[in-house]
């Protein structure tokens, strides 16, 4: 008898234990397939959990549709993580919410939308990416690549891409004012614009007109230039104003050009004349002047891609002249 009670005893634990777990593959199998867990089941793992200590699980798990645009984790490396209100405004930067031409973004429908075209859309803070895709090159946004598309949820699409997307501070002299190690090139731009008016006031230039490129030295850049014996100034100050005007309008394009966007050959620049890009395609790019009185070589294109409300700016460590 005893032993019958045991048996009978480890069959009913059994038929408890499968039920259980019966009952746990059907609640998972229930669970919503939302862009939270197309996130997590993707290996998106450092944006869940930004995701969650943001306070957005809940709002991304909601209706929509969305479209995520994930940072992979190794986009996150060497990256202090910013938090509160301000990392709240970083990753609704990477969100659209809502249909984009009455469906879903899919790469496909960004395909159709852009058709090789920049087009801008709004995002969850507020501000503004811009999409330019087409069936030979994929998609883009920001100049960023999409690496992974159609990660499909109920409700929205999740892109994932290898590099975190950073929302403009302002415009492009608040942009350069705000990044360290543009103090040179913002004190060029003061300087020049000074008492100037219409498009000699470079400053308002670089302020108020909206689609841009800057490639912009950095100090660094402006301290080899002045150290170089060829030149013949020794700071920003001793060069003539006109003169200077003329170099800085050589770091400017009239349009707005993400790092997928540049060709190798020549680049029209702002002053009139041409820069020349080289190296599109490879490890490298850089971008040079014509130097036809002085030549300071090619400028490395160190960091691509950082968003102004009216424009973009590329950092180049050389000064580039015309």
């Amino acid at each position: 008898m005893k032993r019958f009670t045991r048996s009978f005893s480890m069959l009913a634990l059994a038929a408890g234990a499968a039920l259980t777990f019966s009952a746990c593959k059907k609640d998972k199998q229930e669970e919503p397939n939302t862009v939270v867990n197309a996130v997590v089941n993707n290996g998106y793992s450092t944006l869940a959990t930004l995701v969650t200590n943001a306070g957005l699980i809940d709002t991304l798990n909601g209706t929509g549709p969305f479209t995520v645009f994930a940072p992979q984790n190794s986009a996150f490396t060497g990256v202090t993580a910013p938090t509160g209100a301000a990392l709240r405004n970083l990753l609704q930067y990477h969100v659209i919410r809502g249909t984009v031409g009455g469906s879903v973004l899919t790469a496909q429908q960004a395909i159709a939308l852009s058709n090789g075209n920049l087009v801008r859309l709004a995002t969850m803070n507020g501000d503004s990416v811009f999409v330019r895709a087409s069936s030979s090159a994929g998609v883009f946004i920001n100049g960023v690549q999409v690496v992974q598309p159609d990660l499909s949820a109920n409700n929205g699409v999740v892109h994932g891409i290898n590099r975190i997307l950073m929302p403009p501070v302002g415009n492009i002299v608040q942009t350069a004012q705000a990044t360290p190690g543009f103090d040179s090139l913002v004190k060029a731009v003061v300087r020049v614009s000074t008492g100037a008016t219409g498009a000699d006031n470079i400053l308002e230039v670089l302020s108020t007109t909206n689609g841009l490129t800057v490639f912009a030295p950095t100090n660094a850049a402006f301290q080899a230039l002045f150290a170089n014996a060829a030149f013949p100034f020794r700071n920003i100050d001793a060069i003539p104003v006109g003169t200077l005007r003329t170099v800085l309008r050589h770091h400017v394009v009239n349009a707005r050009a993400f790092s997928n966007d540049l060709r190798n050959g020549n680049l029209a620049m702002a002053n009139g004349s041409n820069a020349v890009v080289a190296g599109v395609g490879g490890a490298a790019i850089t971008i040079s002047g014509s130097g036809t009185v002085f030549n300071n070589g090619a400028a490395g294109i160190a960091l691509t891609n950082i968003m102004a409300r009216n424009g973009v700016l590329h950092v180049i460590d050389r000064v580039i002249i015309p």
